[in-house]
């Protein structure tokens, strides 16, 4: 892996890692809008607060960080950005210490404004070490890594965060009076804090590594790193593939989000429609989850044969089709097969975020950096539509479960997405 006689595997190697790490992030999340809907007593629109503050963290930083890499070094916006995200994990030691819900938003939003400087760094500095031709390819190899880190994200959640939170569910808890609660509380949010500050840790060690580690600088043909700004959005917004790109990356890491978050009420319901307790269902819920991870993880290697095969518009038709049908069989199935058709859907999602990513940036040229700031703001869709899903799931609907019908979302999602690579696919 050399351009222009510079070898860049150290450098791939240590990029990647940074895939793993933000996939930890986005994956030990997830399950928290549940458990923290527990811990505070709170609906599941409020638990969704959650995903507005992580997202919200990745939209306000994504431009902001491209600025920063375009008028220093890919190596400075890997460093900011870990400094930022140790800040935000470790942020939650004196959110517990305050106990109310706020603290943890404002950790939460601080930690993906340096997962925003990650990505917008990581993603176009990977397309960049080598042929351009093999740049959709490399990027999902790369980000082959980010559902590693994810697995690792659940694995925690299950084991040292769910299985060790109360047993008491979200009614009993509705039954204590203020002195017990409280006692309650702190004991799980001590629970909850114990994997992020020890993430920290990790997180500051990797950051002293990267003050030291040689990162080769590599430079777009004719990029302008101290050029006019107005002119580059000018060209980007004129520019229908890359335009057209950022909405469906938009719809897409919705969808995604969506499915992964809201698997833990979809199976709570079923499986407490079984007999479980809601904490016994909470856990099996999340070995469903860890199973769809796997899935995707694995499905992103196989895509990456594809791809030497067929067109990656053309793929990322068929694959947003399957995902409609799959999340189709999500809202009008009843129990475990509904279950089995939204881990499916992992399956089909593993080909998307670095696809429409490449597709869109195929010819942005000298306007990488901005570009990629674009495409890591429309990550805003994790912020925005969990949230509608959870309104829909607190609804009061007669005809069908609300957490069945809550799925409409990424449906609609994925017919964005699909119409995406039908249209690139035609190119």
């Amino acid at each position: 892996m050399t351009r222009e006689g510079v070898s860049y595997v150290l450098p791939f190697i240590v990029v990647t890692c940074c895939f793993a790490l933000w996939g930890f992030a986005n994956d030990i999340t997830n399950p928290m809008v549940k458990a923290f809907s527990k811990i505070f007593r709170m609906n599941v629109t409020q638990g969704a607060l959650v995903q507005v503050a992580f997202y919200g963290g990745y939209f306000c930083m994504a431009l902001p960080a491209a600025l920063f890499i375009r008028r220093h070094s890919f190596k400075s916006g890997i460093i900011m950005g870990l400094a930022l995200y140790a800040l935000g994990v470790l942020l939650f030691i004196p959110a517990r210490a305050i106990g109310s819900f706020a603290p943890f938003l404002i950790a939460y939003f601080i930690l993906t404004c340096g997962l925003s400087f990650l990505e917008t760094t990581a993603n176009p500095y990977i397309l960049r070490m080598g042929d351009r031709e093999t740049a959709t390819r490399r990027l999902n190899l790369a980000q082959s890594f980010n559902p590693i880190g994810s697995l690792a994200g659940m694995f925690v959640a299950m084991n040292y965060i769910q299985a060790r939170l109360s047993p008491l569910d979200t009614a009993q808890r509705a039954t204590l009076d203020d002195a017990s609660f409280e006692a309650l509380k702190q004991s799980d949010l001590s629970i909850l804090v114990q994997p992020y500050a020890l993430l920290g840790v990790v997180l500051v060690g990797l950051l002293v590594l990267m003050l030291f580690l040689p990162i080769p600088s590599v430079r777009q043909q004719g990029a302008d790193r101290h050029g006019a700004l107005l002119p580059a959005f000018r060209r980007l917004m004129a520019n229908k593939t890359y335009r057209n790109g950022v909405v469906a990356q938009f719809f897409y890491v919705g969808a995604q989000i969506t499915c992964w978050t809201f698997i833990i009420q979809y199976g709570t319901r079923v499986f407490m429609a079984q007999g479980m307790s809601e904490q016994a269902a909470e856990v099996l819920s999340q070995r469903y989850n860890i199973v769809a991870m796997v899935i995707f993880c694995l499905m992103r290697f196989v895509n990456m044969y594809l791809m030497k095969y067929f067109k990656p518009g053309r793929l990322l038709a068929v694959f947003a089709a399957l995902a409609l049908l799959l999340v189709c069989g999500v809202i009008v199935l009843a129990g475990q097969a509904g279950m089995y058709c939204l881990v499916g859907v992992s399956a089909c999602m593993s080909l998307m975020f670095p696809t429409i990513y490449g597709l869109a940036l195929g010819d942005v040229n000298e306007d990488t950096e901005l570009g990629s700031a674009g495409l890591i703001m429309a990550i805003l869709g994790g912020s925005l539509l969990p949230a509608v899903q959870a309104m829909i799931i607190d609804s009061d609907v007669t005809f069908m479960p609300s957490v069945n019908l809550s799925f409409i979302v990424p449906a609609l999602c994925f017919v964005v997405v699909m119409l995406y690579g039908i249209a690139h696919a035609r190119r």
